[in-house]
């Protein structure tokens, strides 16, 4: 908000000037010691206009001193070696700003243009247990479907389950080998038998074959076949909802590959109508290489030679459903970093076919490893199961402190999510990351638990404390409390960056130095002791301010906050 106060203040200067700029950006500084915002397009301008960002520079602020509400702005403004302008803001306008803000429902400006987005995240394959490989998906792509509904676009989310792949035809296999029926089927005999009859196909091609065979004569609604997959889905759905319950994540769709099977012979025509289905090797493929590309791309095979369809296909079709049901302007896909070339193919084969009002986006994941820098272990050694993660977090929590012990199970369990998810959202989601349970648990450092402790202390203030003013006055009394106000200035910036680049590390980390601002403002002033009146009430209304940004944004990252810690 107060950035773009400056950039229209900054975009009259240059037309005054005749200097012809688009996308003035004005930053936060880096370096609060000397000054609050920074512009550096002078060097840009340099470029273009064959003179030094100093004298650029200089011309602006001769300018900008001319604007009748420049004294209102600003306290200081400079213009330092090699160009850069800084910022430095009056109290006046810092205060009316975030008076300004305190005023709005979501402390934001509305969207002008908001859009209707598809958000596929979550992913995970029926019949098997979800495990640390499907928590960055859940975790990432429940904060990004917030941030951007938060931001007022239209979203929608599917979880789109993995349930007509080879996975389906294995556990059939097994179900059948063991004679286990239909309505005898149970939960623990699923994770029991796709480990293992995934593994014999990896040593047995006899047992490979049948397993592709069953689920190609699935894939062609074999009566039998389906009741299985029925039950399959049934039992593991739940399960799996089970497990998003309590991470806090949710659907708008539970659809899957099985639901686009329906719209596959449309896609077939689209294709056929615009000759780019082609035989290869007894399979239908297309290709999708460039003449840019540096190196060449493998075609989309579509439909293998035995008939059976490929998670590419399925996804085509799926876009194709998409496309007539819901008329977005976006779908994202949130996966592992490692399916960036399946989408990247299925994307081209998009292009080709015209797809243009679409954008489609993948976002890739980095992995969850341990201390060691190897994919995450449980204390056992194995790759865990999400419950078994739960749990492992929770008992190291419990045993941590001894007061932890006499917290509610709904407590323990918002902060284990705490836990994880700040651990989680905290790193650009394109990286891998180390999940240190014993680092993440406490409540000093980056971690979920000192964020929930900020909130909590500072919300014991506010309830002892009384106050009667719904505004502050044009005083900043000391540097903890000037860096408090500039840091909620920071929100409308930060969010519109989280939500425009698809990274709720952004937010997260934003949360995190909010939290170091009140801490410090806290620490230096004891509110609580304080004798004058007007300072102590605009210092509870400006913590009311903070507390009531940190709840929310919190809630973007899918993080509750326990009644006690």
């Amino acid at each position: 908000m107060i950035t773009k106060k400056i950039e229209l203040l900054l975009s009259n200067v240059l037309k005054k000037l005749e200097i012809e700029k688009e996308n003035i950006k004005v930053i936060p500084s880096n370096r609060k010691d000397l000054c609050d915002y920074q512009f550096d397009g002078t060097f840009e301008l340099a470029r273009l206009l064959h003179e030094s960002p100093l004298e650029i520079g200089n011309k602006i602020l001769e300018e900008l001193k001319k604007e009748e509400n420049f004294n209102q702005y600003f306290k200081k403004v400079e213009v330092l070696p090699p160009g850069f302008i800084n910022f430095t803001l009056s109290d006046e306008i810092i205060n009316e700003t975030i008076n300004e803000m305190a005023t709005k429902e979501k402390f934001i400006s509305e969207l002008p243009e908001p859009k209707k987005i598809i958000i596929d995240y979550g992913g995970p394959n029926i019949a098997k247990p979800l495990h640390v490989g499907h928590l960055r998906s859940a975790i990432v792509g429940e904060s990004i479907k917030r941030i951007l509904k938060y931001m007022g676009h239209q979203v929608i989310a599917d979880v789109h389950l993995g349930d007509y792949g080879l996975q389906i035809g294995q556990v059939i296999y097994g179900l059948k080998e063991r004679n286990i029926k239909i309505e005898e089927m149970t939960l623990k005999d699923l994770e029991e038998i796709y480990p293992l009859i995934s593994a014999r196909c990896k040593e047995d091609e006899k047992v490979k074959d049948e397993c592709a065979e069953i689920t190609k004569k699935l894939q062609e609604n074999n009566v039998e076949y389906h009741q299985y997959f029925e039950k399959i889905k049934e039992l593991s759905g739940e399960d799996i909802k089970r497990i998003y319950k309590y991470l806090g994540v949710s659907f708008d769709l539970w659809q899957g590959e099985s639901d686009a099977y329906p719209y596959i012979d449309k896609v077939t025509k689209e294709l056929e109508d615009k000759n780019l289905l082609k035989e290869s090797e007894g399979a239908k493929v297309v290709y999708i290489g460039k003449e840019e590309d540096p190196k060449e791309i493998p075609p989309l095979v579509y439909q293998k030679g035995n008939g059976a369809y490929l998670y590419g296909t399925t996804d085509l079709a799926t876009i194709y459903e998409r496309r007539e049901k819901y008329h977005p302007d976006s779908i994202i896909y949130i996966t592992d970093y490692r399916q960036s070339l399946h989408f990247n193919s299925v994307f081209r084969v998009c292009e080709k076919l015209g797809y243009k009002e679409i954008k489609l986006e993948h976002l890739g994941l980095g992995t969850v490893n341990g201390k060691d820098g190897k994919p995450f272990k449980t204390r056992a050694g194995n790759s865990p199961k999400l419950d078994s993660l739960f749990k492992e977090v929770k008992s190291y929590f419990i045993e941590s402190n001894e007061k932890n012990e006499s917290m509610s199970e709904k407590d323990l369990d918002i902060i284990v999510n705490a836990i994880i998810k700040f651990a989680d959202l905290q790193n650009n989601r394109e990286k891998d990351y180390i999940f240190d349970i014993e680092k993440f648990s406490k409540v000093i450092g980056k971690t979920g638990p000192y964020i929930l402790y900020t909130y909590l202390r500072i919300d014991s203030i506010l309830k002892k404390e009384q106050f009667s003013i719904a505004k502050l006055n044009n005083t900043i009394y000391d540097k903890e409390d000037h860096d408090l106000r500039l840091k909620i200035l920071e929100l409308e910036s930060t969010l519109n960056y989280a939500a425009e680049e698809r990274l709720p590390s952004v937010l997260a980390n934003f949360l995190y130095e909010l939290c170091v601002n009140m801490n410090a403002f806290y620490e230096k002033n004891h509110i609580n002791t304080l004798s004058e009146i007007e300072k102590k009430e605009n210092w509870l209304y400006l913590f009311q301010i903070s507390n009531q940004i940190l709840k929310k944004m919190l809630e973007l990252l899918g993080i509750e906050i326990p009644e006690r810690m």
